[in-house]
């Protein structure tokens, strides 16, 4: 490395640790803030998102011409793509985070012992959080929304794909900040597209970052679950299924797997692999793979699903388990419920699992058997998101056993600890 790459270096480190002081100092003013000014924040951001619609449509628009230059997939930018009921979207989403009951200070638990001492279990922030995320920019919006209701000041790392957006959703966002006095250190950007900030972020940053949440592809969550010196709260890939049992109502088989698949095709909860039973293989696979082809989608199947229609696709190997994120689909016949939940297990990631099916026991085997960290019955895995589950939004889906699973809102980024309150009583 020559004198002046290791100049350029040392500065990147300079402003990366300056990153980190200014949100460890903010930190601990939102610890204690009124969950009337953050409130007031959010609404103000959600104000400021609607009043500059057109700036920040102008940026994304930046971004997805440089996407479309770069040979970028149509459902990548789809990821990336703002319009203005997406702007809406974000805006909606930031009101309902601030309408949220504050979850900093509530006490989950409370009991008293024989000695007279009271014993509280109380919510408090994680601290700082470190976001590093790829491709959607409404994740700014959600991710810095999510950590401030939550009393954590977070650094935002988003993908270079989506910059100029990023930049003008963190400006309406500081905008709330701002009007509610809070301190503007409370949601950073990081301001380079150097790959090397993300490597300082995650080995060098300890001091100051609490907590890594990796939102992306397979490459970003191994390299930030192989480089981080902090605890890391992510997820791996979707690769999310609908199984259609025995029982399935045909008319239902068809609408949920087809908005399962392609709603948007783009997002973690799609699902990338259909299981129909095969005691309904001769009545239900033929109508769902031809919804599927018809509505544009790509079939790769077993030997049964290509006697269905000339346009399916042999499947391969690496078919099952695979997260195309795109307008295609594995389709697969299973000898029943135990070999759908042995597929399941060796080829999901744990992300979201559905079963289609009329039968209360068989459904109740499939959400006690599974351990994804959603399950779902009658109902398209597009409704995988912290939005639908009423958190307003999601900083992402936790599949790990750790700390959180699923949407993780503003509650899961919460930790807690433990109170206790007595009357000069020592300890024999």
């Amino acid at each position: 490395m020559t004198t002046a790459e290791h100049e350029i270096a040392g500065d990147l480190r300079l402003q990366m640790r300056r990153l980190g002081q200014s949100a460890r100092a903010a930190a601990a003013i939102l610890a204690r803030t009124d969950p009337a000014a953050k409130t007031l924040a959010l609404k103000q951001a959600a104000v400021s998102l609607r009043a500059r619609g057109g700036e920040i449509l102008a940026a994304n628009a930046r971004d997805t011409a440089a996407a479309s230059k770069l040979g970028l997939s149509g459902a990548l930018i789809d990821r990336l793509s703002l319009n203005a009921e997406r702007i809406e979207v974000m805006a909606a989403g930031l009101e309902t985070i601030a309408a949220l009951d504050d979850p900093v200070g509530a006490v989950i638990a409370e009991w008293q012992r024989p000695n007279g001492l009271t014993i509280q279990r109380v919510r408090v922030p994680l601290g700082v959080i470190g976001i590093i995320y790829e491709s959607r920019p409404n994740v700014t919006a959600d991710a810095g929304a999510l950590c401030l209701k939550s009393g954590n000041a977070v650094i935002l790392r988003g993908g270079s794909e989506a910059v100029h957006s990023n930049a003008a959703i963190h400006d309406c966002l500081l905008a709330g900040i701002r009007a509610a006095g809070l301190p503007e250190a409370a949601i950073q950007r990081v301001p380079t597209q150097d790959r090397e900030a993300v490597g300082i972020l995650l080995r060098d940053m300890a001091e100051f970052i609490d907590v890594i949440v990796p939102r992306g592809g397979k490459r970003l969550i191994e390299r930030v679950q192989k480089d981080a010196r902090v605890p890391v709260m992510g997820h791996l890939e979707g690769i999310c299924h609908t199984y259609i049992h025995a029982a399935a109502d045909l008319g239902m088989a068809r609408r949920v797997t087809l908005n399962a698949k392609m709603r948007r095709t783009g997002i973690c909860g799609a699902t990338e692999t259909v299981l129909v039973d095969r005691a309904v293989a001769d009545t239900h696979l033929g109508p769902i793979v031809t919804d599927l082809l018809d509505a544009g989608c790509e079939v790769r199947g077993d030997e049964r699903t290509q006697q269905c229609d000339a346009r399916v696709k042999a499947a391969q190997a690496e078919d099952w388990g695979n997260e195309f994120l795109d307008a295609i689909a594995a389709v697969r016949v299973v000898d029943g419920l135990d070999a759908a939940l042995e597929h399941i297990r060796r080829y999901g990631s744990g992300h979201t699992d559905a079963i289609i099916t009329a039968d209360a026991l068989a459904a109740d085997r499939f959400l006690t058997e599974l351990d994804s960290a959603i399950l779902m019955h009658n109902a398209s895995t597009q409704y995988a998101d912290g939005g639908e589950f009423g958190l307003g939004a999601e900083i992402g889906i936790a599949t790990g056993r750790v700390h959180a699973r699923g949407p993780v809102g503003a509650e899961q980024l919460t930790t807690y600890k433990y109170v206790v309150r007595g009357s000069g009583q020592t300890r024999p």
